[in-house]
This record gives structure tokens, C-alpha cells and sequence, in this order.
């Protein structure tokens, strides 16, 4: 797996900052293992900070989050729980893909439906 970090318009990260965006975009693993490329962007607002993490896994399925925060660490935090959702979100998807009932089974238990007649 690729981890690139980057700043946009000038913004230059020290070295402790990079090493905590990589902790952070490493931890995204463990949610979903098939990642390929992970691409943090930093870019300081006027008042905040805006991060953008990329990530690309396995049969061209991309994820995209933007955060903005006080600081870069704040916005990186949540730009990283969002990805979570989204990753969580997708293998469950995927694990899921054949559902728990058939359609048909789950339309004739449903209330909101009249009873069909009794034939006699």
C-alpha cells in the first residue's frame, strides 16, 4: 500500500505532522484490507485547516472525504472517521451481497400489504 502526503498551495508539514497523518492513514487497514493507494492533501484556509484523503481499493472503487479544523491534526482526525464510515459502509456491503432474505419472503410479511383472500 502507497501512502502519499502532500500540501496544496505552498503548505509545508513537519516532519512529527507527517509521521501522525501516516499513523492515522495506516490505521484505515484495518477497516478494509484490499486498499491500494491512500492521498492525503493538506491546505490552510483563511481561518482552518482542509484535509482530503483519497483512497483507492481493489476493482476501482474510490473514497473520498473532506474535512476542515482548527488545526490540521483536528481536520485530519475527522476526514479519517468519515473514510471509516464509508470503508465500514462498503465491506459490509460487499459481505452482505447475497442479503439475508429473498425479496419475495420479505414482501409478504410486510404489514403495510392487505392479506391476500382465502380461497374456500
Amino acid at each position: 500500500m502507497h501512502i502519499e502526503i502532500s500540501g496544496r498551495h505552498g503548505v509545508n508539514l513537519g516532519p512529527e505532522q507527517q509521521k501522525h497523518f501516516r499513523e492515522k492513514a495506516e490505521k484505515l487497514l484495518k477497516y478494509f484490507g484490499r486498499i491500494m493507494e491512500i492521498e492525503v492533501a493538506v491546505d490552510h484556509l483563511k481561518h482552518s485547516w482542509q484535509v482530503e484523503i483519497l483512497v483507492s481499493a481493489e476493482h476501482k472503487h474510490d473514497f473520498v472525504a473532506t474535512e476542515e479544523g482548527p488545526t490540521p491534526e483536528a481536520a485530519m482526525d475527522a476526514c479519517v472517521h468519515k473514510i471509516e464510515h464509508q470503508l465500514r459502509r462498503y465491506k459490509e456491503r460487499v459481505q452482505n451481497h447475497k442479503g439475508d432474505a429473498a425479496l419475495g419472503d420479505s414482501l409478504a410479511s410486510s404489514p403495510d400489504l392487505p392479506e391476500p383472500p382465502e380461497s374456500s
